[in-house]
């Protein structure tokens, strides 16, 4: 057994061209830990998100602070503590903070796979 505390995990500036603002990642559970099993704490800056983009695998946010927004091309939802998002493989979709709030929630995926950030930007986002 292995007992992490969010506080305690390592920050992380994000790579690549998939956020917007300024963004902190914190690997909870990674690929020294466990062979498939991926959890990862975000927090998002007021009005800082990723671009649209995929996943070759599926994915599920819990939100623990904050308030966000997570959307596809033709769907938004603004979302606060407690709130679960399930994102099936393949499905464009975005995320992050509202304009005047920052946004924390935790990213839980399985196996290794792919992030594809999407050039067409036209989910409709506040």
């Amino acid at each position: 057994m292995k007992v992490v505390k969010i506080s305690s995990a390592k920050t992380e500036e994000p790579i690549g061209n998939l956020f917007k603002g300024e963004v902190r990642l914190q690997r909870i559970v990674d690929e020294k830990m466990a062979k498939d099993l991926r959890v990862t704490a975000v927090t998002f800056s007021p009005g800082a998100r990723n671009v649209l983009h995929t996943h070759t695998y599926e994915q599920v946010l819990y939100v623990i602070d904050g308030f966000g927004i997570v959307a596809t091309k033709s769907e938004q939802y603004v979302v606060t503590s407690g709130t679960v998002i399930f994102i099936p493989p393949g499905e464009p979709h975005l995320h992050g903070a509202t304009p005047d709030a920052p946004f924390s929630h935790i990213s839980v995926t399985m196996g290794d796979g792919q992030t594809v950030a999407l050039n067409d930007m036209s989910a409709s986002v506040v």
